[in-house]
């Protein structure tokens, strides 16, 4: 069951309206990263988990999302005040401006309109805390970047609260996930196969215009070393190596015409 009290969870005031950033903030709205994205998300992973504690933890935060999309609602309303009295701002974005009258729909910055697309589910505990986490970590670097796009004081502390609430939650999430007692790198009930998952291929190799080779030292950590590279991959630089001799050779020769004067036959008076 759900219940409406009306009441923002964290109160908005808007000192100037700017419909550029109210376009901006749908982003945050019904974008791939958005509250309703993560309510949707989270809530949709309650109502199928097993586990009541973790279920309950799931019900919380998607609960509190929806909270956060009304906010984010208000802020979007308030920055595209303007656009229902003026020409020149409703151009700002005529989809809520024609469409929407000015109020709020589910659309992106873009103008695209929400999907279950962006929903990350599978059914797997450990797989959507995962998700979940990294949710709230595209969520708190949107809003951080929103935060760098207004010099509205009231925009500010609004997404600074929203911004925190991410946090917050990536906190809880990673709780949970830690407190299955499962490891780091355990999914699911099939093991893998040993040696292999040990394995780091060196597959980015050479010096050139996209960068030099090089293994972070990272490697080594949680049973990781660097494998020797598959046949398939010596295949691939051997023939690369090739190439690169063969084309050497025809620069050379080239070159060499080109150095090469040639005799004129001209006949002189």
């Amino acid at each position: 069951m759900y219940h409406h009290v009306k009441k923002l969870m964290y109160d908005v005031n808007v000192g100037e309206a700017d419909p550029r950033f109210g376009k901006m903030l749908l982003e945050q709205f019904g974008g791939a990263n958005g509250e309703l994205a993560a309510a949707m998300q989270y809530t949709i992973q309650g109502w199928s988990c097993d586990d009541p504690e973790r279920k309950d933890l799931l019900m919380d935060i998607g609960t509190e999302e929806i909270s956060h999309l009304e906010v984010v609602g208000a802020l979007i309303r308030m920055h595209m005040m303007p656009i229902k009295k003026a020409l020149d701002q409703a151009e700002q974005d005529p989809i809520v401006a024609v469409t929407g009258g000015g109020g709020l729909n589910l659309f992106n910055s873009a103008g695209n309109p929400w999907t279950a697309d962006y929903l990350k589910i599978s059914g797997e505990l450990e797989v959507d805390l995962r998700n979940n986490i990294a949710a709230e970590a595209r969520a708190k670097i949107t809003y951080e970047r929103l935060m760098h796009l207004t010099d509205d004081v009231g925009t500010k502390e609004a997404l600074q609260f929203l911004m925190t609430r991410e946090i917050t939650h990536m906190k809880a999430f990673t709780a949970a996930l830690d407190s299955l007692g499962t490891g780091r790198f355990s999914i699911g009930k099939l093991p893998p196969t040993p040696g292999v998952v040990d394995e780091y291929y060196n597959d980015s190799t050479g010096e050139g215009p996209l960068g030099k080779d090089g293994v972070g030292n990272w490697i080594g950590k949680d049973g990781l070393h660097v494998a020797e590279t598959p046949d398939f991959i010596h295949a691939i630089a051997a023939s690369i190596h090739e190439g690169e001799e063969l084309a050497k050779k025809a620069n050379g020769a080239g070159g060499a015409r080109r150095g090469t004067r040639v005799p004129s036959h001209r006949k002189t008076a």
